[in-house]
Order: structure tokens, then sequence, then C-alpha cells
């Protein structure tokens, strides 16, 4: 938000962030939005400038993501590789080929209509109050995503980036003490159930079942009953619920109190 010209408390961010966990373990990406109202309101960022930065976020955590699976697949080749392909197989084994390369197809051509379209209206009808209002949010949303090309510090937002993921290893390592028999697993294991596991906190809200599942099935490549593995997974989702949970709760209600405690101070 810097490059921007808007430097948010970093108390603010903090709770909003938090509050944006939280919410996403009830509707999948509400955090996202309730995160861009949060800093509109009290830090007075526009939102639409906000969700570009929240992209290229999303951006970078699909490239971490990205890197992840390739550390996992180096490391335990046959692990990942065999699990992945029972997981993509469906997709390319079809009866009928040409039935997905047509959807696709069309997808792409209904995309391209939309902005070919869209540029048109905004360029003939520049003083529409409803064409100026959404040019508007398009220029914001740019102007975020745009932003990451100023970073002032671009080293240390790397830097930053790598020590998050790492955490995540590490979490996940830890996390497999926390059964007897998950205990002897290697920190290559966890990368794979970190891999995994991720899919599973996207496809449901806050990763509730899904997690547990893939994590279990990654685990029983590696020679860990499903049942175990299961047992395991649902213990790591667990602590991390309970941790967003309550700091989610805490930073919902501190933020009010904080910013009026700094609408005073100023006062």
């Amino acid at each position: 938000m810097k490059p921007m010209g808007y430097t948010p408390r970093t108390p603010n961010v903090f709770f909003a962030v938090m509050v944006g966990y939280l919410a996403n373990l009830a509707v999948p990406r509400l955090g996202e939005l309730l995160k861009c109202t949060l800093l509109a309101k009290y830090e007075k960022v526009p939102a639409d400038k906000l969700v570009g930065t929240i992209l290229v976020e999303r951006a970078f955590d699909v490239i971490s993501l990205g890197l992840v699976f390739l550390i996992a697949l180096i490391s335990q080749f046959d692990v990942v590789g065999e699990y992945a392909g029972q997981l993509l197989g469906p997709l390319f084994n079809t009866d009928n080929a040409a039935i997905p390369y047509f959807k696709i197809g069309l997808t792409l051509f209904i995309l391209f209509f939309i902005i070919i379209g869209s540029i048109v209206i905004i360029k003939k009808f520049p003083h529409n109050k409803l064409v100026s209002v959404f040019s508007n949010i398009i220029a914001g949303v740019w102007e975020g995503l745009s932003s990451i090309r100023q970073l002032e510090q671009k080293g240390l937002f790397i830097i930053y980036s790598v020590l998050i993921w790492g955490l995540y290893i590490v979490g996940t390592w830890i996390g497999l003490y926390a059964t007897a028999g998950t205990s002897s697993l290697g920190i290559a294991a966890a990368v794979s159930a970190l891999a995994f596991g991720s899919i599973g906190m996207i496809i449901t809200p806050g990763g509730i079942g899904a997690y547990a599942y893939f994590i279990a099935k990654v685990l029983e490549k590696n020679g860990i009953g499903f049942e175990l593995g299961f047992a395991n997974g649902t213990l790591q989702w667990f602590a991390q619920f309970i941790i967003v949970l309550i700091v989610g709760f805490i930073s919902l209600g501190l933020l009010p109190w904080y910013n009026k405690k700094i609408t005073n101070e100023s006062n």
C-alpha cells in the first residue's frame, strides 16, 4: 500500500487480517472482502485499490504453493506423483475429449467478448455515471496490481514470503508429532502434507474435513494408516482453527477500541 501513498497502522492491518481469517472459516474468500472493508473504514484506503493488492498477494500465494509442490515432488517423487495422478487422472480420462476443450474454448471466448465489450463501453460512454463508477473501480484494482512494481523493499517482501511458507512447513512438521505413529516422519513428509493440505484449505470453508482428508491420503502413501493420518490431520486443523477463532474474536473486539483510542488521543 505504501507505493500508492498509504501507510496504514500496523495494529489495524493485523486486526483486519485476523478478522478476515475468522470470516474465511464461515465463507471462503469472505475474509478478503471484509479485510478491504475494515481497512477502508479505519485507514481510509480505497477498497478498490486494496482489491488489487489482495490479488497480488493471492498470486504470490499461488506461486509459493507451486514451489512447495515442486519441493515435495523432488523430495517425495513417488508419493506426490502417484497421489497427484490419482487426483488429476479423472480430469484427463474422459470418454468424450471434445467436450472439455469445447467448454474451455467457449469460456475463453466469452471472457474475451466481455473484456472487449467493457473497453468499448468505457471509451464510448465515459461520462455515464454507471460507466464512470465501473471505470474507477477497474482503475483502482489495476493501481493495486501495479503497486508490486513500486515496492521499496522487494527483497524484504520475498524474504518475508519465504519465511511465512517456511513456518507453514515447520508447523506441519511439528504437527506430525501430535500422534505417536506419525512422529517418525521427516520434513519431506511434512512438505507433501502441506502441499495437498493447502488444497483442502481452498476447496472447503476453513479447510474443514478436506484438510484432514488430504493429509491422511498423503501420509497413507508414507506408510501411515488412513485412520491415524486423518486423526493427525484433524488435530493439526483443529489447532489452526482454535488459534484463528481466539485471535480473530480478540481482534474483532480490539479493532474499534484501538481506533477510538487513537481518535481520542489525536483530539
